[in-house]
């Protein structure tokens, strides 16, 4: 039989995958709304926002109205983002099929997987840090993707086997979590590594964990004295 802890973490469990699930919806539903074009950036945006408050503070507020305000906080720079990794993944995925050598194709499929890095990237970056201007975020994304490569391919084998299990054995299942597969594979990588700059920069971590890191200097201060 299950112990009462079992129980709790299975609720929890359960809770976490409902939240994803709704996400994704809401996701496809401001994307639709914005006709892809002026919807997918900030759509992406707000799940990124939403995700990395959830799985770095433990912040679950009322799942509609945070991704609609997060949705609304930089929707342009968002949307922007957006056309321009969408343009830029056309372009590439274009010269793919259209490359004459295997080594032009190589180059360009090497360029489509960075393109995915920080597609996967930018918008967390977007959300959790005060980098502004689109390239420094595109850098800042790829530096994050390329620095953290073990956690990258981790999270990315992840949502490959998790997406073929889904595809194989339950397509509606698939439908239902879509980009919250992604995301919350995402989530857990910046977790682990946003987590530790916070720790080593308390200066540009959010109030709660300044809060507590100035808590331990203090108490450091204490304890000295």
């Amino acid at each position: 039989m299950f112990s009462f802890e079992a129980f709790v973490k299975l609720n929890l469990f359960l809770r976490g995958a409902y939240k994803l699930a709704y996400l994704n919806l809401l996701w496809i539903a401001a994307t639709l709304a914005g006709l892809v074009l002026f919807g997918i950036g900030p759509a992406s945006y707000a799940v990124a926002a939403y995700v990395d408050r959830w799985f770095r503070f433990g912040e679950t507020p009322p799942v509609t109205r945070a991704f609609l305000g997060h949705f609304r906080a930089q929707y342009w720079r968002a949307a922007a983002m957006g056309w321009i990794l969408t343009a830029a993944a056309l372009i590439v995925s274009t010269n793919i099929l259209g490359a004459g050598t295997w080594m032009l194709r190589f180059a360009n499929i090497v360029a489509l997987v960075v393109i995915c890095i920080i597609a996967a990237y930018v918008f967390p970056v977007m959300a959790a840090t005060d980098i502004r201007g689109p390239l420094r975020q595109i850098a800042a994304a790829l530096m994050l993707g390329i620095g953290s490569l073990q956690w990258t391919i981790i999270a990315g084998a992840a949502v490959a086997g998790t997406v073929w299990l889904l595809a194989t054995c339950a397509l509606p299942a698939l439908v239902l979590f879509g980009i919250g597969i992604p995301a919350a594979a995402i989530g857990f990588v910046t977790r682990v590594v946003f987590g530790a700059l916070t720790e080593d920069d308390p200066q540009t971590s959010p109030p709660r964990a300044r809060e507590s890191a100035h808590a331990r200097v203090h108490l450091a201060r204490g304890t000295s004295e």
